[in-house]
């Protein structure tokens, strides 16, 4: 039905919106958006300051070029600063002695890059042979990577490219940056830890939105459609995700039942949920577990119950093992002895036995930070070399394990119980970033309400 509305009271109409407009608040995005590059900019000028000199001279490398080209970017272009390029530029870093690191980019401009207050040097009008010769490298340290993907980003054409171009005695004395690259990252500044955390509270309260009732009715709600919903707070936000689309997924007496698919939620139902926000270059991994109330019960199945607090005693010891100093090899064998000594099974992934006790993988406490995964000092099977280096204060790890647990009212059958939080290493051990997770989430059935929905 349409219905005419007389021309004065368009103009009317036009007139009262006019006088209204200065009371419309301005849209915040312009805002949030020169808050998030200044955060990030800080990051980046204390962390050349600090971490850079001391990750140069430990690897031996006194000057490290990062190369990007236009439309390919290398992963740490984040980490030090997106700019303009064309049609290829650089990052270079110079040991000269004294206690910081030059800091060039050559070939990359832009306000967003130059106006950081970052870089001693930012010209497109340099001769990268001359540059190079000047400053005499010993060791020139390039982003190539055999057992780390985020420190692997020199093409092969990028790679002839510097070769052709500096010649000898420059190519010689070419070496790889793999490991001054996990360590550039890893090791964390005051403000990096603050944004992180940042980024770690964000993923928990949508994490436990999610598994809520207000997202949640039992009997209408997909698992599918919870992951959709959290991609939409996502894109409200202006966040990313660690993973793509979230895994939200129902454990059962077989294992995992399905995972973000149109699987319907159901009363008796226990819900995990495994994903990661990403904010300030930074992204998360966690995980938070539920159970679905059927009708008429007000707390969890008891077997199911005390399957968490298994889950949560085996946390406990695991993270009160760690310790700086030492590698991250090290550190995994006093977890397992640790877990031994408290009475709990250490397994190898999915491997659960049929014994009396709770069986427990935590060969995963791996490396977070700028990636869901990270590349630092990692605690896991996965990346054997990341185990071989040395855990140090401020480095980021995702404190994962898996219990597994017998549930009598599944005829013995053990629950998986997936556990995971963030944390910073100190002097003093793990320390959580934020609120961990320290209780079974409930799901209240709602027969009315999915009698409407439907």
């Amino acid at each position: 039905m349409f219905q005419v509305i007389p021309k004065g009271w368009v103009a009317r109409a036009g007139l009262c919106a006019a006088l209204l407009l200065p009371l419309i608040p301005v849209p915040s995005e312009a805002q949030e958006a020169r808050r998030r590059w200044e955060r990030m900019g800080q990051m980046r000028r204390e962390k050349f300051d600090v971490v850079l000199p001391e990750v140069m001279r430990e690897n031996g490398i006194d000057m490290w070029i990062t190369v990007r080209k236009e439309g390919l970017d290398d992963p740490l272009t984040p980490d030090l600063g997106v700019g303009y390029v064309n049609p290829i530029g650089y990052y270079i870093f110079t040991d000269r002695g004294g206690d910081r690191i030059e800091r060039a980019a050559l070939g990359i401009s832009g306000y967003l890059l130059a106006g950081s207050g970052a870089y001693d040097i930012v010209t497109g009008n340099f001769d990268l042979r001359a540059f190079v010769a000047e400053r005499d490298p010993e060791r020139i340290g390039l982003n190539m990577g055999e057992n780390i993907g985020a420190a692997d980003g020199l093409s092969y054409t990028g790679y002839h490219h510097l070769a052709e171009t500096l010649g000898e005695p420059w190519q010689s004395r070419f070496v790889s940056a793999e490991k001054l690259v996990s360590d550039f990252r890893a090791r964390r500044v005051a403000s990096e830890i603050a944004g992180f955390a940042e980024a770690g509270e964000i993923s928990r309260e949508l994490a436990e939105r999610a598994l809520s009732n207000e997202v949640m009715t039992p009997g209408v709600t997909s698992l599918k459609d919870v992951a959709w919903w959290l991609m939409d707070r996502l894109l409200e936000r202006g966040l990313g995700s660690s993973f793509g689309f979230p895994s939200i997924y129902i454990t059962g007496p077989e294992g995992v039942e399905a995972v973000s698919s149109d699987r319907i939620i159901q009363g008796g139902d226990v819900m995990m949920i495994d994903w990661g926000v990403c904010h300030l270059n930074f992204c998360t991994d966690m995980k938070r577990v539920a159970y679905v109330l059927r009708p008429g019960e007000t707390e969890a199945m008891p077997g199911v119950q005390n399957a968490f607090d298994q889950a949560l005693a085996a946390r406990a010891v695991s993270r009160r093992a760690i310790r700086p100093g030492i590698t991250a090899r090290e550190n995994m064998d006093r977890i397992g002895a640790a877990l031994r000594g408290a009475g709990f099974n250490p397994i190898p992934f999915n491997e659960p036995t049929d014994g009396p006790q709770t069986d427990v993988t935590w060969e995963g406490h791996h490396s977070v930070g700028n990636l869901g995964h990270g590349i630092g000092p990692s605690i896991a099977t996965w990346n054997p070399r990341r185990l071989t280096f040395e855990v140090v204060p401020s480095n980021l790890l995702s404190i994962e394990l898996f219990a597994y647990t017998a549930i009598p009212e599944w005829g013995g059958a053990k629950l998986r119980v997936p556990l995971e939080d963030d944390a910073v290493v100190t002097e003093r051990g793990a320390e959580w970033l934020y609120p961990a997770n320290s209780r079974l989430l409930l799901i209240k059935s709602d027969p009315v309400a999915a009698r409407a929905v439907s």
